[in-house]
């Protein structure tokens, strides 16, 4: 199990660091990595563009740069390297990661650079150099391999933080995933898998049920020291007013970290739109490599070929085996799910393969 997006470029003005300047050109810029990391298209264009970041970092000017951007928060890369040679080469990798997760070439910047943990701002601030490294998407990677400005690689334990501080280059996923759920929606809809609405006809009777969620919490699975906060959704699944299967994305921003007890009292199920008295939950996890459009069309072409037999079937199969087999082997952005959750539904439920639970109550959603 992993664990556990709106956003234009801004103007020039706004893309200077504090010392007023960008981050500076390579001399010499990396050739791109033939590292493991490098065999998947969001690992590629990340690899290669954190060995070109390291190379520029070479420069003691360059480097304390970068180190005071990303002090407090991570810094957009596409910002850090405005004007500037490296600015092409970010630009190119931010095209790739577009183009990976199946989002338009103008959805904006999505890399950013980040100390890999708070632990390392010390050295930092010590003046030590740093390594760069991509983020992993794979949770269970054997070793991740890092760039030394100073020249060559550096081979990294992917379970024990090096002493060493490590800047990482990742796809910042907290602005990705709200623009691959509206994707995500707009081909679903278009594809006659709509969202579960309450059609006009039916008289209202002053509100409807709802399942919220009061607690959910996930394992903690020891993932690599390297990787950021989760970015977790929902798949929530059942039969429309009108007989067909559909589906709602509900995205969850606060699941940030496994083995955290958030308390969110977020309305998961909306049962006004749906035709039976039951809906099924598959909860996912972007690792920075998810392909939107592909598990959009997955989901469809699962979801379409199910006819109303008069009876609740279950959808958690269908969505699960649509799933394309690489994010099984390669990464396994499927986290956990939840059968037949009714309006009735309370209290603590485990989810099926184990992975987490959730503690839920019906919700009376009044009309104004």
């Amino acid at each position: 199990m992993t664990r556990v997006l709106t956003a234009a470029i801004a103007m020039a003005a706004a893309l200077a660091l504090s010392s007023g300047t960008a981050l500076a050109s390579p001399p010499d810029p990396a050739p791109a990595s033939s590292s493991p990391a490098a065999r998947g298209t969001v690992a590629a264009a990340t690899d290669r563009l954190a060995a070109q970041v390291a190379s520029a970092l070479a420069d003691r000017e360059v480097r304390d740069r970068a180190v005071s951007a990303t002090a407090s928060a991570p810094a957009d890369l596409l910002a850090l390297t405005a004007n500037t040679d490296l600015a092409r080469a970010a630009l190119t990798a931010n095209q790739a990661v577009l183009a990976a997760k199946g989002l338009p070439s103008n959805s904006g910047s999505l890399l950013q650079l980040r100390v890999a943990t708070d632990a390392m701002r010390a050295g930092l601030t010590r003046g030590e150099v740093p390594l760069v490294a991509a983020a992993p998407t794979d949770d269970e990677v054997a070793s991740i391999t890092a760039y030394d400005p100073l020249g060559g690689k550096v081979t990294l334990d992917p379970a024990v933080a090096p002493t060493r501080p490590v800047l990482v280059v990742e796809v910042d996923v907290a602005k990705a995933l709200p623009k691959g759920i509206d994707l995500m929606r707009k081909t679903l809809s278009h594809s006659g898998v709509s969202e579960a609405k309450p059609l006009a006809s039916v008289q209202s009777s002053g509100g409807y049920w709802a399942t919220k969620i009061g607690a959910v919490r996930l394992s903690d699975d020891e993932e690599p020291w390297i990787k950021g906060a989760a970015e977790i959704y929902s798949i929530v699944g059942g039969f429309g007013l009108d007989g067909k299967a559909t589906v709602t994305i509900v995205q969850m921003p606060y699941l940030d970290h496994d083995g955290t007890t958030y308390s969110p009292n977020q309305l998961l199920v909306h049962f006004n739109g749906y035709k039976y008295n039951l809906a099924d939950v598959v909860m996912m996890e972007d690792d920075g490599d998810t392909n939107y459009q592909q598990l959009a069309q997955a989901i469809i072409t699962a979801l379409l070929t199910i006819a109303d037999a008069g009876t609740y079937i279950p959808l958690v199969d269908p969505i699960i085996s649509a799933i394309p087999t690489s994010w099984w082997t390669d990464d396994p952005d499927y986290v956990d799910s939840w059968y037949t959750l009714s309006t009735s539904s309370r209290g603590r439920l485990n989810g099926a393969r184990g992975n987490g639970w959730m503690d839920v109550e019906p919700y009376w959603v009044s009309e104004l």
